[in-house]
């Protein structure tokens, strides 16, 4: 399930459990209750402590760099290469502009992170290509017609919507964002002539230069490389007792450090099998 999006200086709403009234004169009182029943709970105190922090790490709403292409999934914001650094944004009418970014450390573009949600795009892997598309705030997808125009008004995919990501040869963490006419996005001194208008973003040039090349943020929950570290970690997290359980023994220190090196590395069942048959052996041997 999409969750909402969430911005710095947000306030973190705790939900409420709803619990059941009782009369104050049958409830039992702490004094009354058995020994083994506040064992109980406060053990379910416990084990929902990593449930909880396992939760955390799957809605974690912090922002980092795509490194590569198949970084590149869910929301996620195009840092520009403007001065000041600018994001591509569009309205509810599907109108395409460039938005300066607030949120941002020293006017780093690897710190960037979004402060409005027509910053953000929702980026997916169109399927049995390499291609991506870019789904708006407002549910349309960004387009690029063929005379370079950049809109965000369409329901639908075509080529006009199907973009490819390319890594630069010679700026690691940054990318080239390429139509299927081999065009690039890139960044243009507006031709207003209002005082500080904002530079604008068009999809018609056709070679690579230092205004098409830019940063993608995302959200670290959908980084393919953080999602494998952390479920990494997920099975490094196992007790010596259940280890124990598991084998049906007592365990020496070496033979658990063994069990939870083979957790890490897949061969988890292999080895608790031959440390079984060496405990059978050496039980009947």
């Amino acid at each position: 399930m999409v969750k909402p999006l969430s911005f710095k200086g947000d306030k973190k709403v705790k939900k409420r459990r709803r619990t059941t009234e009782t009369n104050d004169d049958d409830a039992p009182q702490d004094s009354d209750r058995r020994p083994e029943k506040q064992l109980k709970a406060g053990s379910s105190k416990s084990a929902a402590a990593p449930n909880d922090e396992a939760e955390g790490e799957e809605h974690d709403d912090s922002w980092v760099s795509a490194d590569s292409p198949s970084d590149v999934s869910g929301p996620i914001m195009f840092v520009l290469p403007t001065e000041p650094p600018s994001a591509l944004a569009c309205d509810a009418t599907g109108k395409v502009f460039t938005l300066p970014i607030d949120n941002i450390v020293d006017g780093n573009p690897a710190t960037a992170e979004p402060h409005d949600v027509r910053q953000v795009w929702v980026a997916t892997k169109i399927v049995g290509t390499d291609n991506y598309r870019f789904k708006g705030h407002h549910g349309k997808y960004l387009s690029c017609d063929k005379i370079g125009a950049l809109t965000a008004s369409s329901d639908a995919i075509t080529p006009l919507e199907s973009f490819s990501i390319l890594p630069t040869f010679d700026t690691p963490g940054t990318f080239q964002i390429q139509t299927l006419r081999e065009t690039f996005l890139t960044v243009k001194a507006s031709k207003s002539s209002k005082a500080n208008a904002a530079p604008e973003v068009r999809g018609d040039t056709t070679e690579i230069s230092f205004d098409t090349t830019l940063r993608i943020r995302m959200q670290a929950r959908f980084k393919p490389r953080i999602k494998a570290s952390k479920e990494e970690k997920a099975r490094e997290k196992i007790s010596r007792r259940e280890l124990e359980e598991a084998v049906g023994r007592r365990l020496e220190e070496d033979e658990v450090k063994r069990l939870k090196r083979a957790r890490r590395e897949g061969d988890y069942h292999e080895v608790m099998l031959d440390l079984k048959v060496k405990g059978k052996h050496d039980k009947y041997g």
